[in-house]
């Protein structure tokens, strides 16, 4: 994946990133098991910046920072509370190939440490807000109400297990949010079907479908977005990857199809690679 953003100055768009980095181990379908760095607050952020986006990450901030991490803090405005570096979030995810995933083992580490009076000034700036995936959606529930109070625009992601374990919270985000993004496993636990899928007039809702591509969703409609033709090698982070590619893309202007388009061209590139710096 590349590791250059694509223009971004200082009057690019603001994006801010609410979630996590973390040290992952990854088993990938190949049979090839590696140490990569990764979060679902990280791919976010990165992707955001790589499609034009200035971006503020709100995440628990390791010191001294790891070798694997440094080229975040190098390119993105890292905020959030200090931690040593073994406080850091941990994962194990297995992949089995066609963007199917188990998730193995979840350490948060610090990630309490994150709290919504602590979110930076800088952030009021931002054109997109996005609260990414948190160990629940209570917690992402009490950065919504925080953000609401400054009449951000707000996105939020999530993942299959707050979806079926904390269906009602989820639903809440869902209905406040001005966009969300999920994939198609998700939309079957919240709606029932994709095809059951509707928001409120002026939102926007995401839902991937890994090589099928995207179906953007506003009001009543639903339009779908072909994917990208990809040799998938590491699928972790696609979801988030297009996510913030897709954001980048909405504060520059672009309309949701486009911006959709825009982000499943860069979650196709990052499959190809291992990790979020292509290891």
């Amino acid at each position: 994946m590349e590791t250059q953003e694509e223009g971004v100055t200082a009057n690019s768009p603001l994006i801010s990133v609410i979630g996590t980095a973390s040290l992952d181990v990854v088993h990938l379908a190949q049979g090839k098991t590696v140490e990569a760095s990764g979060g679902a607050g990280l791919y976010t952020a990165l992707a955001a910046y790589r499609a034009g986006a200035n971006v503020i990450l709100f995440a628990p901030r390791p010191q001294p920072m790891p070798p694997g991490l440094q080229p975040v803090a190098d390119v993105l405005q890292w905020e959030g509370p200090l931690i040593p570096p073994e406080q850091l979030p941990r994962l194990e995810i297995a992949h089995h190939g066609n963007g199917t995933a188990t998730l193995l083992q979840a350490s948060w580490g610090a990630e309490a440490a994150l709290r919504p009076e602590l979110l930076p000034a800088a952030l009021l700036r931002s054109a997109y807000v996005h609260i990414a995936a948190l160990s629940s959606a209570r917690r992402q529930l009490d950065f919504l109400a925080r953000l609401q109070e400054q009449r951000l625009k707000i996105s939020v992601g999530t993942y299959a297990k707050l979806v079926y374990q904390q269906t009602a919270q989820v639903g809440d985000l869902f209905e406040a949010a001005d966009c969300f993004f999920m994939n198609e496993n998700e939309a079957r636990g919240l709606f029932g079907s994709i095809e059951q899928a509707q928001t409120k007039a002026g939102r926007l809702l995401f839902i991937t479908r890994a090589a099928g591509g995207v179906v953007v969703v506003t009001g009543e409609e639903a339009t779908p977005v072909r994917g990208w033709p990809a040799v998938e090698i590491d699928p972790t982070g696609a979801g988030d990857t297009f996510c913030g590619a897709t954001l980048a893309g909405l504060a520059q202007g672009m309309s949701p199809l486009a911006a959709a388009g825009n982000g499943v061209r860069m979650a196709a590139r990052a499959v190809e690679v291992v990790g979020a710096f292509g290891m």
